[in-house]
């Protein structure tokens, strides 16, 4: 698409504060001021989703901004009716910018008689008139492969390794980046791969969801500074039980890099008492005020790279440059400095 119309951004309910800090750095790269289009999400009585635009968004590149998070139904129904409203107000493209992808875990029949969800999903937003779709850390790589529309799946690794250069400055001979499970070890590995530290996995055998039977370490974490990295943290059983693990194995200490702080039921409890010492989280799930609460929680912005992904899409530009270093460090300027 030829950039003639400007990128504007609507958001639902879910999480506000991350759409206006997207607009603020979109502001800041155009030297011009950026706004979220001026809309009503607001809910009838009997918990229907009634949406408004109050502007003209005829021939406009739109941009939604909306992860589908708990509740996950609420907010990817919010996402769906703005995407119908939009359509039908005559938008020349409209791109859902969901920073959480819900239902990503349901991405396969692991089972008989189960949903592939995440595809129920997929098609759900192409039907509402979805042209595009940008998100972060999907939870498995193929889910771009249910949409019949482009996705660019942006990555929290680099950040995430400017983040641990950062504060890991004079000691990174000493870390080692940990998978918690066999099937996040890719994952890990790009991580350990751009801070050049070697790798171990804690291989865990689930009995049922939400419960972790047993633990074994595949790699010698002796006198370590471990570093935990997955995608997501629910409960965070698994984590507190790995790092557990880990400083029974003789690590001397565990730090946890999480995209998707779901942080759900007795996560937060679990964190704050956890041997870990600390979990790095970004906001694309809108913490709750006892995440932010937790001392021992960390939150890193996702605004930069959003902001900066909209912006190339919009004038048609390369997504993945975003995952060079040398791209990344001017976006961060000010939180992290290269060395």
């Amino acid at each position: 698409m030829s950039a003639m119309a400007e990128p504007k951004l609507i958001s639902g309910t879910a999480n506000l504060d991350l759409a206006k800090s997207i607009a603020r750095r979109m502001s800041m790269h155009r030297g011009m001021s950026v706004s979220l289009v001026d809309t009503r999400v607001e809910r009838f009585n009997d918990q229907e989703i009634f949406v408004e635009v109050y502007e003209n968004v005829r021939g406009e590149d739109m941009y939604i901004i909306q992860p589908t998070s708990n509740p996950a139904n609420d907010n990817l129904m919010e996402l769906l009716i703005i995407a119908d409203a939009l359509r039908r107000s005559s938008a020349a493209r409209i791109t859902a910018v969901i920073p959480y992808f819900g239902y990503a875990r349901q991405d396969r029949r692991a089972k008989a008689r189960t949903p592939i969800s995440a595809k129920l999903v997929a098609n759900l937003l192409t039907e509402a008139g979805i042209d595009r779709v940008l998100t972060l850390d999907l939870h498995a790589a193929q889910i771009q492969g249910f949409f019949d529309v482009p996705v660019d799946n942006l990555y929290s690794a680099p950040i995430f390794a400017l983040d641990i250069e950062h504060n890991f400055k004079g000691d990174m001979d000493n870390l080692m980046v940990v998978s918690p499970d066999v099937g996040g070890v890719s994952r890990a590995r790009e991580i350990a791969k751009r801070i050049k530290a070697p790798m171990a996995i804690v291989d865990k055998r689930r009995e049922k969801a939400g419960e972790i039977a047993e633990m074994t370490v595949i790699g010698d974490v002796a006198g370590k500074k471990c570093i935990i990295v997955d995608d997501i943290c629910d409960t965070a059983g698994t984590l507190c039980k790995a790092a557990e693990v880990l400083i029974e194995n003789g690590a001397v200490e565990v730090h946890s890099y999480i995209t998707h702080g779901v942080l759900s039921g007795p996560a937060v409890e679990r964190i704050s008492k956890s041997v870990m010492k600390n979990l790095v989280i970004t906001d694309s799930i809108r913490p709750t005020a006892e995440t932010l609460a937790c001392p021992n929680i960390r939150i890193v912005p996702t605004a930069p790279i959003f902001a900066q992904a909209i912006l190339n899409i919009w004038s048609g530009t390369s997504v993945s440059s975003l995952f060079e270093t040398d791209t990344l460090v001017p976006i961060y300027e000010g939180m992290y400095q290269q060395k």
